[in-house]
């Protein structure tokens, strides 16, 4: 789990992306903004910084099924994630809410298994700590 203190500002654009929503078309719409962000900034790296947090029913589009959760009925859309991944390629970090999980009772090991997903020990708290170390806040919607 990440601490508030391992939060870093590491290039000269940072921005995060805030997702407490369970929307699927919204998501893919946040992820369609990200690619973009991305793309603005050309190869370089280290010139653009981008994270999504989430929290609420923003986890679920990082679960390896809904099965046991309360989304359960909904239907998982595999192509999301490939979306996420594609993203993760150039950059992309996640951020999910153990708040989330513990009131949620999510079990942790759903998550999806990727590198560039780690725990916070709170959703908006790190939205906060990221825009007070110099992160711009988007949110789509």
């Amino acid at each position: 789990m990440l601490q508030f203190s391992d939060l870093k500002k590491e290039a000269d654009v940072a921005c995060l992306y805030h997702c407490d929503f369970g929307d699927p078309p919204r998501f893919v719409q946040m992820l369609t903004n990200i690619a973009n962000h991305f793309s603005a900034y050309g190869a370089d790296p280290f010139a653009i910084q981008l994270v999504i947090v989430a929290h609420g029913t923003g986890v679920k589009f990082f679960l390896e099924s809904l099965e046991g959760t309360s989304w359960r009925d909904e239907a998982m859309v595999p192509q999301i994630f490939e979306r996420v991944l594609a993203q993760a390629q150039n950059g992309l970090k996640v951020h999910l809410c153990d708040i989330t999980f513990q009131r949620l009772n999510l079990d942790r090991s759903k998550v999806r298994k990727a590198d560039f997903i780690t725990f916070v020990p709170s959703g908006v708290a790190t939205v906060a700590a990221l825009q007070s170390k110099g992160f711009a806040y988007l949110k789509i919607g």
